[in-house]
């Protein structure tokens, strides 16, 4: 194998390698994206949640009210 063969296959290891790199720091990105989403998510659902409890309640006391009227 010539000298310039070795140096163009070197680089393009080391350019498959930097792109590795470049792809595991996105997905850890991503993930710490995936996680702060989901836990927004959850808070949204248990805001969500205790509002429509609320309605619920209001509901069930015209309902109380309207029977004892």
């Amino acid at each position: 194998m010539s000298i310039e063969l070795f140096n163009q296959l070197e680089q393009k290891v080391s350019s498959a390698v930097e792109a590795l790199e470049l792809m595991k720091l996105e997905a850890e990105e991503l993930r710490e994206e995936n996680a702060r989403l989901k836990q927004e998510r959850e808070e949204w659902e248990r805001r969500l949640s205790a509002l429509l409890g609320k309605f619920d309640d209001v509901e069930t006391g015209n309902t109380a009210e309207q029977q004892a009227g």
